[in-house]
């Protein structure tokens, strides 16, 4: 099933177990159980740490598997075939079950080692989803690290029955005990956060207690790591807030454009800005919210949800964009029932199924073609009288036999039956006729609001669009505070353009705070002699 250079490379990472450890599956018949015997064998071949035995009765779901360390409460679990983007998942459990250092925060593994209580999670995945195996790997990490926490991965593909029963409709989707407790990518601090509450004030306490940054980066995105990395180099005190280091890359598939890098996908992409900023002496502050900001005299303050606050001399917003919504009824009543936006990570759940992708531009005609070879019928829905993705995608889009495009259609409401999408209505925008269509899943791709929000009422300009109004030098309309990405009216919003325009902003800051200094200091006469 591995090929031989696959075998090789995993061989070199068992190499790295500490402790024996034992793979139990629990297999029927079917072809799935095959495959997961052989994969299973392969694995076992390669180690002498490790054993492989069959046990009908161990799980409930087959075909499925257990890696345990004997001895010990130690367990992770899976359902289903990990591979594809959950091979990575799979490689990290054996490593971890075998004694293989978790790569978290001493502070984070004690918090989670001192989680009071029991915790049984299941989470829901599919293979083609890059945003699963971050939530699938934190919570096994997690299970190690403390025995009464118990996790078990399902492929969703797999577990259909389970999928309906319990009305997932997008993923990763992570049961507690029983009950819905989360949805979408997230860390291990980011789950530690829902379950450890009371830890919040503490969180408040440290960023309170912080002295006055030379430059505070509002953002982890692109433009925050390049803006961090440049401000750094300055020998200046630097600190990054942001509610999840990465941003929006996070949530992008592929990434060819990078200059310099021909291919690589966004969680890696991510993961490295943060090794990046991390090799210089940068304060990152993850999973904060920032609400406000004002100036105080020589000083501008950063409100953050929780009641902190942070000093700086200036400041550097780059909190980018997400994507824009439809804003029509039915569309929150339903999201993660039907509505989606991320065709890659929830297309497989709607295998066989008649879907809708709203949007024209590349990323809805992307979305229409890569969902074209999941579903029954995909029907892409363009309020303008053509499309706007570039021609080859547009010509590869009209040669699926399964896809119909509307022109002119404004998308009016999303159609529910209490549980899950059914429908969707539409204006004919020649006819001015209302319209229906019968579906199972809407696919949203019209484009990006800036995360300008929390600015609404402060005294940092935004354009009518509601982005940060900069000059050529990255400045806005508040002394000291500067911006840089796609949260910007800084045109084309690319990942190269926002790593330049923060490298730009940190420079930009760090020539104000020469200026500035030099402003304050009184000048020295000099002594006149006859």
């Amino acid at each position: 099933m591995l090929d031989a250079n696959i075998k090789t490379q995993l061989k070199a990472y068992l190499e790295k177990i500490t402790q024996p450890i034992e793979i139990v599956a629990t297999l029927d018949t079917g072809a799935k159980s095959v495959e997961l015997r052989e994969l299973l064998q392969e694995i076992d071949g390669l180690s002498d740490k490790t054993s492989y035995r069959e046990d009908a009765d161990a799980q409930e779901r087959k075909p499925s598997f257990q890696i345990n360390r004997p001895g010990t409460d130690i367990s992770v679990s899976f359902a289903g075939l990990p591979m594809g983007h959950e091979f990575t998942s799979l490689i990290l459990a054996l490593l971890q079950v075998g004694g293989h250092e978790i790569k978290l925060d001493a502070a984070v593994i004690e918090q989670i080692r001192n989680l009071p209580g029991d915790f049984v999670f299941e989470t829901y995945f599919s293979l083609s989803c890059q945003n699963c195996p971050d939530v699938v790997q934190a919570l096994n990490a997690m299970s190690v690290i403390n025995p009464r926490i118990k996790h078990v991965a399902i492929d969703g593909a797999l577990f259909q029955d389970e999928v309906q029963q319990r009305n997932i409709m997008s993923v990763p989707a992570v049961f507690l005990n029983g009950e819905m407790f989360h949805q979408g990518r997230a860390s291990a601090e980011e789950l530690l956060a829902k379950l450890d509450t009371g830890d919040n004030s503490a969180r408040a306490e440290a960023l309170n207690s912080k002295d006055e940054f030379d430059v505070l980066i509002v953002g982890g995105g692109p433009a925050g790591a390049a803006a961090a990395v440049y401000a750094a180099r300055k020998g200046i005190r630097t600190g990054v807030l942001a509610e999840r280091f990465g941003g929006q890359v996070l949530d992008t598939m592929s990434i060819e454009n990078y200059i310099s890098v021909v291919e690589t996908n966004g969680p890696a992409f991510a993961t490295a800005l943060e090794q990046h900023v991390k090799t210089y002496d940068v304060d990152i502050m993850n999973l904060h919210r920032a609400k406000g900001i004002r100036r105080e005299g020589k000083q501008v303050i950063v409100d953050v949800d929780g009641g902190a606050q942070l000093k700086a001399k200036s400041v550097i917003l780059a909190t980018g964009a997400r994507w824009r919504e439809l804003n029509v009824p039915g569309e929150q009543d339903y999201r993660n029932r039907g509505v989606a936006y991320c065709p890659h990570c929830d297309g497989p759940l709607f295998k066989g199924k008649d879907v809708a992708v709203v949007g024209g531009g590349n990323s809805g005609v992307e979305a229409a073609i890569d969902l074209a070879g999941l579903v029954k019928h995909v029907t892409l829905i363009e309020f303008g009288d053509t499309l706007r993705a570039d021609q080859v995608l547009q010509s590869k889009l009209r040669s699926l036999p399964n896809v119909s495009i509307i022109m002119q259609a404004q998308t009016t409401e999303v159609l529910g039956d209490g549980t899950k999408v059914v429908g969707l209505n539409y204006l004919d925008r020649q006819t001015q006729e209302a319209k229906s269509l019968k579906l199972d899943g809407v696919f949203v791709q019209i484009g990006l609001v800036p995360n300008t929000e929390w600015l609404k009422g402060s005294d940092v300009g935004l354009s009518r669009h509601g982005e940060i109004e900069v000059d050529a030098r990255g400045a806005t309309s508040l002394a000291g505070v500067f911006a840089a990405g796609d949260v910007t009216t800084v045109p084309f919003k690319q990942i190269v353009i926002a790593a330049g325009e923060g490298a730009k902003a940190a420079l930009s800051a760090f020539d104000y705070l020469i200026r500035s200094s030099a402003e304050v200091e009184e000048p020295v006469a000099e002594k006149v002699t006859a």
